[in-house]
């Protein structure tokens, strides 16, 4: 272990719900719930402010609207929190170049890698201007722990919550650890820590009483081993630079089991398609497609198809998913259903079969509709209805005469919408038709306004 704070983890704080306050004035300072918003729908985060009541990551969406009833639910917008996180993983790749990105809020950086600390005060200096250097670009917190190891600077970035930064000196490690939590060393889950309370084990430094050969003999050779080395503060585990990416998937959960195979269908050629604007989006194909099913029953099943050569055609994937589905049984209902890419490549290699079967199809499909048509000349075409538009909760909107807004709710044929900016005061209220033509889908504004010059890119698409 390196013998000055210069690992730096960086985690931002409650970052889908903060994000959300900071485009939407209204919600500043007040309980904000960001997670599906169906009967089977979870946490993904939550304001400071929720979590007074209990509210927490993970928890069902049912028991976080029975703690917190008068909270804003809102969906995530995923579009938004990704350019936010590029903005911040620039600012760490500026600081050295070996950044490991753990999930869009949070990484590990190697400050000595990049020559920008190599003690305490300049760890600490560094971390102080990161900080206000996230807050100018994105409008966001964030909270930095610094110290000679990933556990450890992960666990200063925990103590420093929210909005805060902690440096732990080399030297004082076990002394910090020895009174805490089993739970807070890597790897231990609720069963380790139930098996190690069993034994009368509870606190990092009753760990390290023990001895390895107690760890071994309650955990096994391997976690016994490390979960010791960790309470002696020992961890020489490298900061990794951003790994490529392996696959790109998308999936849904509904609200009420699909029974009906074509709506099974219709929704796994829906997701296929979705997948592969994301492959394209990062200019990307892949050879393996995978298929998830997850039933009534919780079973999750997994199958896999691999092409000959990457694709990033819609029809290849549609097909391959489509064949997939044939070999799973969904009569009892599915809850889940996934597409993937895996596999993937920087350059396409299209299999020519299924598009010239694609083609074919098309080609078979032309032709019997003209034959249809001549057979039912006379007959006359009845319209079909445009389907109803879809509002989620918290998402952008633009009104062609009150401007810029966000979705506070929708059903039953009306849709609401506060009219607000992230640079405005809190906004009006407004109710709609769901069809009302004047009202529109719109991109996520700027956290932060931008001038030219400044560091950093927009947070997100829309008017400057």
């Amino acid at each position: 272990m390196r013998t000055a704070p210069t690992i730096l983890h960086l985690d931002m704080d409650a970052f889908y719900a903060s994000a959300e306050q900071a485009a939407k004035p209204s919600l500043r300072g007040k309980a904000v719930i960001v997670g599906g918003l169906g009967p089977r729908g979870v946490v993904a985060t939550c304001s400071y402010e929720a979590r007074v009541f209990g509210v927490h990551s993970a928890m069902p969406m049912a028991q976080a609207r029975r703690l917190a009833p008068n909270a804003a639910y809102l969906v995530p917008r995923f579009g938004l929190y990704r350019e936010v996180s590029e903005q911040v993983m620039a600012l760490l790749r500026d600081l050295s170049p070996l950044v490991e990105p753990l999930s869009l809020d949070e990484a590990f950086v190697d400050l000595e890698a990049g020559q920008t600390a190599w003690d305490a005060e300049s760890a600490r200096l560094t971390g102080v201007k990161l900080r206000g250097d996230i807050r100018a670009v994105t409008g966001l917190t964030g909270s930095v722990g610094l110290a000679a190891s990933k556990m450890l600077a992960k666990i200063a970035s925990e103590q420093a919550k929210p909005d805060g930064l902690v440096l732990i000196e080399p030297g004082t490690e076990r002394e910090l650890l020895a009174p805490m939590s089993v739970r807070t060393l890597p790897g231990v889950g609720p069963a380790t820590g139930d098996h190690l309370r069993r034994a009368g084990i509870t606190t990092v430094g009753e760990i390290a009483e023990a001895g390895e050969d107690e760890l071994v003999r309650l955990l096994g050779k391997a976690h016994g081993v490390a979960l010791y080395a960790m309470a002696l503060a020992h961890d020489v585990r490298p900061v990794v630079a951003e790994r490529d990416t392996k696959s790109v998937s998308v999936e849904d959960t509904y609200d009420v089991d699909i029974h009906d195979r074509v709506r099974v269908r219709m929704e796994v050629q829906r997701l296929a398609d979705r997948c592969v604007g994301r492959l394209r989006g990062a200019h990307l194909s892949g050879r393996t497609i995978v298929l998830k099913v997850r039933r009534y029953d919780f079973s999750t099943l997994t199958r896999s198809e691999t092409l000959r050569g990457p694709t990033d055609d819609p029809a290849v994937v549609r097909e391959a998913a489509a064949r997939l589905l044939e070999s799973v049984d969904t009569t009892g209902g599915v809850r889940l259903l996934g597409v993937g890419v895996s596999g993937l490549a920087d350059y396409t290699q299209e299999d020519l079969f299924a598009q010239a079967r694609t083609a074919a199809a098309a080609a078979s499909a032309e032709e019997l509709e003209h034959v249809e048509h001549e057979e039912t000349e006379e007959a006359v075409e009845e319209p079909v209805p445009p389907a109803e538009r879809r509002w989620h909760a918290g998402h952008d909107v633009r009104h062609a005469e009150f401007g810029h807004g966000w979705v506070q709710g929708s059903g039953l044929g009306r849709v609401t919408v506060r009219f607000e900016t992230p640079g405005s005061l809190p906004g009006r209220v407004r109710t709609f038709r769901s069809d009302d033509p004047l009202l529109e889908v719109a991109e996520p504004l700027p956290l932060v306004e931008r001038r030219p010059g400044d560091v950093g890119s927009p947070a997100a698409g829309g008017e400057g």
